[in-house]
């Protein structure tokens, strides 16, 4: 056996060295945090952070409630005591000191406003008043307009003990910076605007074509099978209250569907055993929410463009699957076709009149869910066309 003073000797030896490496792990890895990063990439990071969480506060544009909360991050931005801004008519938020001089900023930005030129303004106070007001006159204002176009909408002000030339360009360039974010939420109310005008268009489609043409095969049953008659008014009525609804721009594919049955049922009568269709829906993905009218517009394309101009009788198959994370809708005819150029120059925009639909579910699917979930269509002359369309299951912040 081992002598006992030597092993137990040797056993504190091994336990030093072991808490000996453990300090020297810790102090590398405390090392390592403490330089992670430079000076210059940490200022970055703050500068950078507090210009996303300001920019999430005029979303709604250059409105009192999200001004207030964006002014707090654009004062620590620049560093300066005070920082307002201000709409053409009055101060929108004011962050920080010389709160005093709130009531005087409209006056002291006047000129920036009329001018759209940004002007510093030493003792704030005494400029705006006449007098020096206690504390104010300390401060110097840095006012500068913020733009939307050529037009001037408001104004950033800093207050600070002095006005350099650092603090006059940072201005001026958070100025600009809440320009560009009101620049993207005007962009983003036009697209909304547009994906609208893009539904009326669809409607205008459906009006006069289809209309005409389902009231011509309902008057034809009037006299021969009124029952039917009745049956198909009352389809007609469903189909065009669901299309011309004035509320929500999503809806369900449970929803799209019905109304593509109803839309079918009032084809079948113009066309008769003409028009064949076959479903295949996974019930997992009828909740899923797409854009209103997506759908049904695919389906019009498949009997309007396929199946009308070929002798006999067509088939459309109608499937939608589960795909993971996404809802997977394929709409196949066996009809007539096109030319996948002919294809190409619809789906840009440089062919009018024909396939509206089509160009119209292709752009809007494409701005709300970006551009690799547009359609993807497979065609040939005579060998007919597959539609399929990718959207995500979860899609929050659209409601149906």
């Amino acid at each position: 056996m081992p002598d006992s003073p030597l092993f137990t000797a040797a056993a504190i030896a091994v336990i030093v060295l072991a808490v000996a490496v453990v300090v020297g792990v810790g102090l590398k890895v405390m090392r390592s945090f403490r330089d992670l990063g430079t000076d210059a990439e940490r200022a970055t990071y703050n500068t950078l952070h507090a210009a996303s969480r300001a920019g999430q506060h005029l979303r709604g544009g250059l409105q009192p409630a999200g001004a207030a909360k964006a002014s707090k991050q654009l004062r620590v931005l620049l560093g300066c005591d005070a920082l307002a801004i201000t709409d053409t008519g009055s101060v929108l938020a004011w962050d920080g000191a010389a709160e005093e001089l709130r009531s005087s900023l409209m006056r002291l930005a006047a000129e920036v406003l009329a001018t759209g030129r940004t002007a510093v303004v030493p003792h704030a106070g005494h400029r705006a008043n006449g007098k020096a007001e206690h504390g104010s006159h300390d401060y110097s204002a840095v006012i500068a307009p913020i733009r939307s176009g050529s037009k001037v909408v408001g104004a950033v002000a800093a207050l600070a003990p002095a006005a350099g030339a650092g603090l006059v360009r940072a201005t001026s360039e958070v100025a600009d910076w809440i320009a560009a974010q009101l620049e993207l939420t005007e962009l983003e109310a036009s697209r909304t605007l547009l994906m609208e005008a893009e539904v009326r268009a669809l409607r205008a489609q459906i009006s006069p074509h289809f209309i005409y043409n389902s009231l011509n095969a309902i008057a034809s049953f009037i006299n021969t099978d009124p029952a039917r008659a009745r049956e198909l008014v009352v389809e007609f009525a469903d189909f065009t209250r669901y299309s011309f609804r004035r509320h929500g721009d999503f809806t369900t594919v449970a929803e799209e569907l019905r109304c593509i049955d109803r839309y079918l049922l009032l084809e079948r009568a113009r066309f008769g055993e003409r028009v064949q269709v076959s479903l295949r829906i996974a019930p997992e993905v009828l909740s899923t929410v797409i854009p209103f009218l997506s759908l049904q517009p695919l389906v019009e394309n498949a009997v309007r463009h396929g199946l009308e101009a070929k002798e006999g009788p067509g088939h459309i198959t109608i499937c939608a699957n589960d795909s993971g994370a996404f809802a997977e809708v394929t709409i196949e005819d066996d009809g007539v076709g096109m030319d996948p150029e002919h294809l190409r120059s619809v789906l840009a925009g440089h062919t009018d009149g024909i396939h509206v639909g089509l160009r119209n579910v292709d752009a809007r699917l494409r701005q709300v869910y970006g551009d690799e979930h547009g359609l993807v269509i497979d065609t040939a002359p005579g060998e007919g066309t597959l539609i399929t369309m990718r959207v995500p299951k979860s899609q929050p912040g659209h409601d149906a």
